[in-house]
């Protein structure tokens, strides 16, 4: 370490927390309301007016919200579900928990003015479309959105819409392979004009304690889709239970009243509606699942909120600073901004060119010594005990492995400073330098 290099603790990515978050969670306490109820209605209208759609769910987590997706849809058995190999486990455990079948595409080997290397190869993509495929997956990494227009364009190909076989009623409405991104990494993103969450059919966010806005654990599934404004004509059949509709609802109110029975074991009342005077019956629906976010997770949300565009513009400058100073030294990091587009700024994954698995995970360690926490993100999905297990071989996709090979995620969060943001890059510099 450099002798004018102050020694100091960077943690990688600690909950940004303040006495404001604090104050809200002790009055939600102290309200006598802890569970789903008025402080999370509210943070989902809060979410659907900054995303630019009609609903939002609020659960307690994005890989509730992605399972929920494909339970919506009737995906299971027999049906197949693509996705990049190049993602965190939640993308594809969610397909195995409904019965369905994981397909995986390598990712790019370059990348474009519209797309970046680290996503699908599209034409990849096209061909791993069979008559089973209900649902892709995009993720948008570190934040920055997929190329969802492309997705769109590929199944929406003639030749890619005759394989689509419907087989219900809102699969029957999509007319085509429906696509549900996982916006993980991604709130407060924006591509070519949509915000992150209205991009795609359906979207899933995560509010997990290392994202960028938190409630510690939580997520929020949101939908943009052609037919929401329709009325719903007929009653849905999901896991062999009926769900009756109402006169007049239409699709996007029906998704919304469809997500509160999944996520609350299929009880058609929550126990907000159930404190009103007389109102304590209530039925079981179908034998669904327990998934509901919190008054008390939600009441940091709300603060959260209110300081959310500050910290996008923090992680904005803390970018642009290692941008600045790494490239030169042979150090790539991924496109968070352009004219029509700008990532979350999530996750500073930095590509450490000609450097070997071996020689980055040396710099690592010697980051640590000078206490600077890194990460990876990711290994990718097929090097996993559990996908290997399932078929899946690296070798298959060697885009995906180039990415990894050398790949670091360097701290970036807001709890950071300038002065942080320095420190790493200097004692990076003298560990490039050999110093």
């Amino acid at each position: 370490m450099s002798k004018d290099l102050k020694r100091r603790n960077i943690p990688f990515s600690p909950p940004d927390m303040t006495e404001a978050e604090a104050e809200e969670v002790k009055q939600a306490i102290l309200s006598g309301w802890i569970t789903t109820g008025p402080r999370t209605k509210k943070l989902e209208d809060l979410i659907s007016e900054y995303v630019g759609i009609e609903k939002t769910v609020c659960l307690n987590s994005a890989t509730a919200a992605m399972e929920m997706v494909l339970r919506i849809l009737g995906v299971g058995p027999g049906d197949e579900v693509i996705m990049p190999a190049y993602t965190y486990t939640a993308s594809a455990s969610v397909v195995d928990h409904v019965g369905a079948t994981i397909v995986m595409v390598d990712i790019c080997s370059e990348g474009s003015d519209d797309t970046q290397f680290f996503e699908m190869d599209y034409e990849k993509l096209a061909e791993a479309i069979t008559e089973r495929t209900k649902v892709i997956v995009p993720v948008d990494l570190a934040g920055i959105c997929a190329n969802v227009e492309k997705i769109l364009e590929v199944v929406n190909r003639p030749e890619i819409k005759a394989l689509y076989r419907p087989a219900n009623d809102i699969q029957k409405l999509m007319g085509r392979i429906v696509v549900s991104n996982d916006c993980a990494h991604s709130f407060g993103a924006s591509r070519k004009g949509r915000m992150a969450g209205a991009i795609a059919d359906f979207s899933s966010f995560s509010f997990h304690a290392v994202k960028n806005f938190t409630t510690a654990e939580g997520g929020a599934m949101t939908w943009n889709l052609p037919f929401g404004k329709e009325v719903v004509e007929c009653q849905q059949v999901y896991c062999g239970s009926p769900v009756p509709y109402m006169e007049g609802e239409t699709w996007n109110e029906f998704i919304y009243r469809l997500s509160q029975l999944f996520s609350l074991h299929g009880q058609n009342k929550d126990a907000l509606a159930k404190t009103k005077l007389g109102a304590w019956e209530y039925d079981i629906i179908g034998t669904w699942y327990k998934c509901n976010m919190t008054d008390i997770m939600a009441a940091l949300g709300l603060i959260q909120f209110e300081r959310y565009p500050e910290m996008l513009k923090k992680r904005k400058r803390y970018i642009e600073m290692y941008d600045r100073a790494l490239a030169s030294h042979g150090v790539m990091g991924l496109r968070h901004y352009g004219t029509d587009w700008a990532g979350s700024g999530h996750l500073y994954i930095a590509r450490f060119l000609g450097k070997t698995r071996e020689e980055c995970n040396r710099i690592i360690e010697q980051m640590a010594e000078r206490g600077i926490a890194t990460n990876v993100h990711y290994k990718p999905l097929p090097m996993m005990t559990a996908y290997k297990a399932k078929g899946l071989d690296i070798k298959d996709y060697p885009n995906a492995y180039k990415f990894f090979e050398n790949e670091i995620t360097l701290p970036l969060n807001t709890k950071m400073t300038e002065e942080d943001v320095e420190y790493v890059i200097e004692n990076l510099v003298d560990i490039l330098k050999g110093e």
